[in-house]
């Protein structure tokens, strides 16, 4: 048996009814997913299973920019604002909290009771529980997802209301080991997410395909601490023959081009990129790609196949990130480094950029990552669940 088909067994559901695909009708699903792209990324992929298999799934968004910008980019897929804030103890932050939860539950009980979905599934955030509470109230089966290694606050204390709860392999519930409920299910990551050629996406990136390209991601917003390392160690980077392309994230520096010395002279290129569109062809043209440890991220990098140094976001509610990042080198997908030792990167970067037989082993990890079980088995598990619900 090999490692794919070992991981296929382990998380397998029950076996259905039905074969998976086979259902009676035409489901509608409300899928809440806003407020980061660690959370809309996997509800759009979910949507477009959904949609793939002739189900019509209405995606419920913050009214943040990083929302709007992604959203745009599938005219054919129904996304729905809900209102909410994240949640904090300061009071100001408490009070906004408190009055946008009430008024994303009405908004939730109206798209309940107009659209009469067949369930609902929750990725996490803070627009996730108002939907969910208005589902319930009106009998509405309950599904969700946490992507993180650590399940945020949302997925904790819901989960009793949900009839299915995925979670990242080899994660548990905190009192709910063997609740047959949760399963395994990695992160799904969008269609548009495959590995491009590699001199055609580094071109895309106005770089040199003959050159090594060092892609910094901090997340669909960037991160300061990336941005300020990646300005700094340029310079070194391009003596060694190193190009860098920097997502900088949206109001962090205007999309640009910078030079400096090459080896022999010969100028080399950075490109600083406010938000990219297109993270497909930015993961392809990379050897190597510094990053956050966003769940989504991890996914993504995995599924194009780059390997990665990973900084934790060391404020991460619950040290989620630090989790997430531990299990991804421990499954052989790239090395984590803490960010009070990020000023001596630049060196560690260019060794592995210059070790092929390090990163081959890194990619073969990356492989395993991407071979755990995600999108359709969710769509299968979702089916079985509205199929039961209809057979009662």
């Amino acid at each position: 048996m090999n490692a794919a088909t070992a991981t296929a067994s382990v998380f397998a559901p029950a076996a259905a009814a039905t074969a998976p695909g086979a259902v009676a009708r035409p489901r509608v699903f409300l899928l809440s997913c806003g407020g980061t792209g660690g959370h809309l990324s996997p509800g759009i992929a979910l949507a477009e299973g959904l949609a793939e298999r002739g189900h019509r799934a209405i995606l419920l968004i913050s009214q943040k920019k990083v929302d709007a910008r992604l959203s745009a980019k599938y005219p054919a897929l129904r996304f729905a604002p809900i209102p909410g804030t994240p949640f904090g103890l300061h009071p100001g932050v408490l009070g906004r909290f408190l009055v946008s939860q009430g008024k994303g539950f009405a908004a939730g009980l109206r798209l309940v009771r107009g659209e009469r979905p067949d369930a609902i599934v929750g990725f996490g955030g803070f627009t996730t529980a108002s939907v969910i509470l208005a589902g319930r109230l009106h009998g509405v089966p309950v599904a969700l997802h946490e992507s993180n290694r650590v399940p945020g606050k949302a997925v904790r204390h819901l989960a009793r209301l949900a009839r299915r709860v995925w979670l990242p392999p080899g994660v548990d519930l905190p009192g709910r080991a063997g609740d047959p409920r949760v399963r395994a299910a990695a992160m799904p990551v969008r269609a548009e997410i495959a590995r491009v050629p590699r001199a055609e996406a580094v071109a895309r990136l106005g770089l040199d395909p003959s050159r090594r390209v060092l892609v910094v991601f901090g997340g669909s917003q960037g991160a300061t601490p990336l941005n300020q390392w990646a300005r700094a160690a340029a310079p070194e980077l391009a003596a060694l023959g190193v190009q860098l392309a920097c997502v900088t994230g949206l109001g962090k520096g205007e999309a640009a081009f910078t030079e400096n010395p090459g080896p022999g002279g010969a100028p080399l290129r950075s490109a600083w990129i406010p938000f990219c569109d297109d993270v497909a062809g930015l993961l392809s043209a990379a050897d190597l790609v510094v990053a956050r440890a966003g769940a989504g991220s991890l996914a993504e990098f995995a599924r194009i196949g780059v390997p990665a140094v990973l900084v934790p976001y060391p404020q991460a509610a619950d040290d989620h990130q630090r989790a997430n990042a531990a299990w991804f080198a421990e499954q052989g997908g790239g090395v984590v480094v803490d960010q009070a030792r990020i000023d001596g990167l630049a060196a560690q970067v260019a060794s592995l950029l210059a070790d092929e037989t390090r990163l081959a082993g890194f990619r073969a990890g990356l492989g395993r990552i991407a071979a755990f079980p995600s999108l359709d088995f969710m769509l299968d598990d979702l089916e079985r669940i509205v199929g039961s619900r209809a057979a009662r």
